[in-house]
């Protein structure tokens, strides 16, 4: 968690001077700023919320301030000038104190690897105070003028991978004047018990915020600068950044003649975030319309609203729900409310507060955006005023849709959104209704498909049936070029009564209209969901059909109306030393090829370029090595043969991250593939081509009981049947990053967001051909890992300290989130096979298996997996148990370790045997697990190295057991505490813990038993090198483990060497093997139309021993339950 000064810093940008490449986004501003590191990147594409500011703005006409939250990492600095910026710095720090935000978002432990808090914590902060501006009563003393149902949704887009949502909840709630303390979870300002809980025993919070968002000097600047931003546009050429404030002058801008090459034309650059549109090279010259008034009026008129297209998202949704409150008909404004409701749930929002309305429309009309407002609009009858150089038209979204990609000589102006109302004079009810399915219908995802469906209803008295008429059904997003009107549907319906029949032709109608495109996903899927909405809208008015349940995919279905807190720095924030260069991988696009030449386009990008590195400046004597484990290495470089798609091939180097992430999209690779065999892809072309790594006999699971004889036993069997469990994505918050920076003699120091920083050094010195005390490598602390930091991490680390060999100079590499996904890899694929025998009553008498698991190009630590998966199997008795397991060697990027690895497939693979058994026998699946439960006898026969003791095996043993990290105790004379760990803090609460534990051992001396020592502990991470205290005392513990490996393998061979020693001995391993019980249940709804999945309720139930922090141990296996409406942990 993040502090600093109480208020925010401003941003001025120079008028002279400045280049529009240093019209870079607000987060570098931010990063720049002395001391200040909290906005944080992780998406860099506004999708997370990691890097949300606050963003103050004053009119020194109204003497108002305008407070929002954005994403700095699309925020352009130009765009921000004469704001003021706050981030958590400016909530306070551990010198001066924190702000009450931050404490309780501490106090109710809901901080743990702490990356997103910053964005969290603004994202409350800016709720917090622009609900104490409204007019609401004045709440009680501590509180805000929040309210609950607003503080759920304070922090909406804000993602978080470690903690669980229901502590940043509770921390939010706890401002809210209508909440009940009682309802609050654990923190630490109550006791547990305490029945009288009081808002004074939360830190203070001030009304209003109590910082000061917008500082005076910065208000006075503003006001002696109005008549320079009143001057003339244009700005010296050199600048390339350019704010006209009228249309004319736009128009002057466009055809003047240094316009000729690239022009970005901008309002709140939240396009550059879109996948699929981001920027591909850098522009020497900007155009802000964001300036021009025309852009932003609101024109209210008795026949509905025209809004200015600069004007942003959430600005539009505010004005939506002021046209609902204005208008005196009950039914008149139902198109204003669900447009806004719908509105609400398209992108974040500090997204929507910089982004245009009419920036998202333009982007649906130039490319195949699947844009939820155009469809709502189209659905609404929405026109739009385009200007075209000195012709103003009006046309129909419809029209303005389908016409050819607009470019820089015409501008989009305003959009109008006509007042529908019903018809009392002829009993005519308005119809409207909005729907989209998404991955996440409730927001922050593109929609699967979205549509609009709007009308009049009438009565037919002779049939006592509706007669529909006005039919406007838009439909978008489902593979299509733009959205359109399903206008074959609109005039089949129109005039007709609605009756099943009449239901059932329309849908047959639909089904030919709405046809997604060649190479669209899920095709089948958009086209029943497209289906779905429309059955569900008319269904309840037709006469003769069923009505069904809510629509849960409707997006505004709407009936009548664990950190403490402190200062953390990531690898990221440290800050660059001086001549520091920015690196970024370009990486193979084929399975199996040769690359035969890499050059890079003519472009701007290109000219950024400093410098390229590839396999060929690996030094004389070192290896060509990105990673290692026990079971193999893995090159740094695809060279000379590049083995799978995401293998990095070089590192382009350039004076700024986006520089360098730019230039990589400018590469051009040409590619041989002749003499090399076709790529293994999948797991069933391994095993045609008999492609597998080896699994040590000491690693390969045991099978257990006699399955032909438990076959034979059965009354029913289930043959070969096949279940698929996909890779996963690691999406850790902190993508991968490493800074490098060479060192005297020869040495280097090497920052790196790892797991495992002692190997990351070996790999690194192995690449360099330099010895390992010649690499120090440091990890402060990760920012999520899920496994994703341990080995797929040394790729990144490694290549920055080779570029460091090469340039002599301090590389930082920050990967983006793409590049990213495309390189690391995720969890194992497993297709597995099941053969099955059970009694009538459900017990099960023998199983049979046969595993492929795609592995990748290296083994990594994948010879670990065939264990774990069947070791999670075995948590049911299957009567006997056996398998066959093939570990396959494929064209794709290294699959690793990843939180619980093998333990998701096998436990997947175990319950579809379950289901499928209680499927055949027609019974609750619950009844077949709990038939099929281990006693503890036949759980000492498929755990023998484990089971414990029937009455005394607890978690307690895990921690007398388990392998401890490096780590040393330091007493200070001032009797303050310093704990150094070689365990690396990733979210898990472990520097927590130790902080616990270290009060617990030492409090027996201390005069209250401990309670107060936890405020003297602090926690160091340890790096490679900096372990000299223990090393007497490690060295006599390691002699003692390994002295009887050196035994038995003298006993086989007289001479025995170091590295066969250390290498048998890390086969061997220490840790203790130990069982956890753990029972999850969910309750879901699923909608039958559209596929949508609410899930109401969720229970996990799991033995933890003796919890160090039930807080913290609560946020991690809340992270199970991520967006349950509610869930109980016991």
């Amino acid at each position: 968690m993040r502090g600093g000064k109480g208020s925010g810093f401003p941003v001025r940008v120079p008028r002279v001077g400045v280049a529009a490449e240093h019209a870079d986004c607000c987060h570098k501003m931010n990063s720049l700023r002395k001391g200040a590191v909290a906005a944080q990147r992780g998406s860099a594409v506004g999708g997370c919320g990691a890097c949300v500011v606050l963003i103050a703005k004053h009119n020194p006409k109204t003497e108002e301030v305008t407070e929002f939250t954005a994403s700095s990492c699309l925020t352009l600095l130009y765009n921000i000038n004469f704001c003021s910026i706050i981030t958590t710095e400016g909530l306070g720090n551990s010198r001066d104190g924190f702000h009450a935000v931050l404490e309780r978002m501490s106090g109710f432990h809901a901080s743990q690897c702490g990356f997103c808090t910053p964005g969290m914590c603004m994202s409350i902060f800016t709720s917090l105070i622009n609900a104490d501006k409204s007019k609401r009563p004045e709440p009680p003393k501590g509180f805000s003028k929040l309210k609950v149902s607003e503080a759920e949704k304070a922090f909406s887009g804000n993602l978080c991978r470690c903690t669980g949502y229901r502590p940043i909840v509770d921390a939010c709630k706890s401002f809210a004047s209508d909440v009940d303390l009682e309802d609050l979870g654990l923190n630490i300002f109550w006791k547990k018990g305490d029945r009288n809980r009081d808002v004074s025993e939360l830190p203070s919070y001030t009304l209003g915020g109590g910082v000061c968002t917008f500082p005076d000097f910065l208000k006075a600047e503003l006001k002696s600068s109005l008549d320079h931003l009143n001057n003339p546009y244009i700005a010296a050429s050199r600048e390339g950044w350019y704010h006209p404030r009228s249309i004319k002058e736009y128009y002057e801008l466009i055809n003047s003649s240094f316009f000729s090459d690239s022009v970005k034309v901008v309002v709140g650059n939240t396009s550059s975030g879109v996948p699929g549109y981001k920027d591909q090279d850098l522009y020497s010259k900007y155009i802000d319309i964001g300036g021009i008034l025309e852009l932003s009026n609101i024109l209210r008129m008795e026949s509905g609203f025209e809004i200015g297209a600069a004007t942003p998202i959430s600005r539009t949704i505010e004005i939506l729900e002021e046209e609902c409150e204005s208008i005196s008909s009950p039914n008149g404004s139902v198109v204003f409310r669900k447009l806004a409701n719908h509105m609400s749930k398209v992108a974040t929002p500090f997204v929507r507060n910089t982004a245009s309305i009419g920036g998202n429309i333009v982007l649906a009309q130039k490319f195949p955006f699947p844009s939820d407002i155009a469809t709502i609009l189209l659905g609404a009858g929405a026109t739009v005023c385009l200007q075209a150089v000195a012709e103003r038209r009006q046309i129909t979204l419809e029209e303005f849709l389908e016409q050819p990609p607009i470019d820089a000589t015409t501008l989009l102006l305003s959009i109008f959104i006509p007042h529908w109302i019903s018809d009392s004079g002829t009993n005519t009810s308005l119809l409207f209704e909005t729907c989209r399915a998404a991955p996440r219908p409730l927001g922050n995802a593109v929609s699967y498909v979205n549509c609009a469906f709007l009308g009049h209803a009438s009565v037919d008295e002779q049939s006592d049936t509706l007669v529909l008429s006005n039919m406007r059904l838009a439909f978008g997003a489902y593979g299509t070029e733009h959205a359109i009107r399903a206008k074959k549907v609109e005039e089949f319906l129109t005039g007709k009564a609605l009756t099943a029949l009449v239901v059932l032709g329309a849908i047959k109608l639909l089904r030919e209209t709405v046809v997604p495109m060649e190479g669209t996903s899920h095709p089948e899927y958009r086209v029943s969901a497209a289906v779905g909405f429309l059955f569900s809208f008319l269904s309840p008015l037709s006469k003769g059909i069923q009505e069904p349940g809510k629509s849960l995919g409707s997006s505004s279905a709407d009936s009548a109306d664990t950190d403490d807190v402190r200062e953390a720095v990531y690898v990221d924030d440290i800050p660059s030393p001086k001549n520091c260069l920015y690196g970024e991988f370009i990486y193979n696009t084929r399975p199996l090829a040769y690359a035969k030449s890499i050059k890079f386009k003519s472009s701007l990008a290109s000219e950024k370029l400093i410098s390229f590195v590839s396999a060929k400046d690996i030094p004389s004597g070192g290896q060509n090595i990105g990673s290692s484990f026990t079971f193999g290495d893995e090159p740094l470089f695809g060279y000379p043969i590049a083995e799978y798609a995401g293998q990095a091939l070089g590192i382009v180097i350039a004076e700024t991250q986006r520089y360098a992430d730019m230039a990589a999209k400018q590469v051009i690779i040409e590619y041989d593939s002749e003499d090399l065999s076709p790529p293994i892809i999948t797991v069933e072309q391994a095993v045609e081509k008999s492609s597998y790594f080896d699994v040590p006999p000491e690693l390969y699971p045991k099978e257990v009981g006699d399955v032909s004889k438990g076959m034979a036993e059965a009354d029913h069997k289930i043959p070969s049947t096949e279940v698929k469990l996909a890779s996963e994505y690691y999406f850790y918050m902190e993508t991968q990053t490493a800074l490098a920076v060479p060192d005297e003699d020869n040495t280097l120091v090497v920052y790196s967001s790892s797991q495992y920083p002692e190997l990351a050094q070996s790999v690194i010195a192995r690449c360099l051909g330099i010895p390992f005390s010649n690499v120090r490598v440091i990890t402060r602390r990760v920012g999520g890992g899920f496994g994703g930091k341990a080995f797929r991490s040394f790729q990144v680390a490694t290549a920055a300290a080779l570029c460091v060999y090469k340039l002599r100079r301090p590389v930082r590499m920050y990967l983006n989130r793409i590049t990213d996904m495309v390189m690391i890899g995720g969890r194992h694929p497993v297709k597995a096979h099941y053969s099955v025998g059970f009694k009538s009553d459900g017990k099960i008498t023998a199983l049979h298996l046969d595993l492929l698991i795609n592995a990748g190009i290296s083994p990594d630590a994948s010879p670990m997996i065939p264990g774990t998966i069947i070791s999670s199997v075995k948590k049911y008795n299957w009567g006997a148990l056996s398998f066959d397991i093939k570990l396959c060697k494929t064209n794709n990027s290294s699959k690793s370790v990843m939180r619980a690895p093998g333990d998701t497939q096998g436990s997947l693979i175990a319950d579809a045997v379950i289901e499928h058994v209680a499927s055949v026998l027609s019974v609750d699946a619950n009844s077949v697990r709990e038939k099929n439960f281990h006693t503890y006898d036949t759980l000492q026969l498929f755990y023998p190295d484990s089971a414990g003791e029937t009455s005394t095996y607890t978690l307690h043993s895990i921690f007398d057991r388990a392998k401890a990290g490096p780590g040393r105790v330091s007493v200070l004379n001032d009797g303050s505490i310093v704990v150094e760990v070689g365990g690396i803090e990733i979210g898990q609460g472990l520097w927590t813990k130790v902080q616990q534990m270290t009060a617990f051992a030492l409090g027996k001396l201390w005069p209250d038993g401990g309670e107060s020592l936890l405020e003297r502990v602090r926690v160091l991470q340890a790096d490679t090198l900096n372990l000299i205290q223990a090393t007497l005392q490690a060295c006599n513990m390691l002699f003692d483990r390994l002295k009887p490996v050196l035994d038995r393998l003298q006993q086989q061979s007289e001479n025995v060497s170091w590295d066969t020693l250390i290498s048998q001995a890390m086969r061997t391993g220490y840790l203790a093997k130990f069982l956890i019980s753990t029972l999850t249940m969910e309750l879901v709804e699923i909608d039958l139309l559209t596929g949508a999945i609410t899930l109401i309720r969720g229970d996990l139930v799991y033995d933890c021993g003796k919890s160090l922090n039930p807080a913290v141990d609560l946020g991690q296996s809340t992270d199970y339950s991520f967006g349950l409406d509610e869930g109980n942990i016991i």
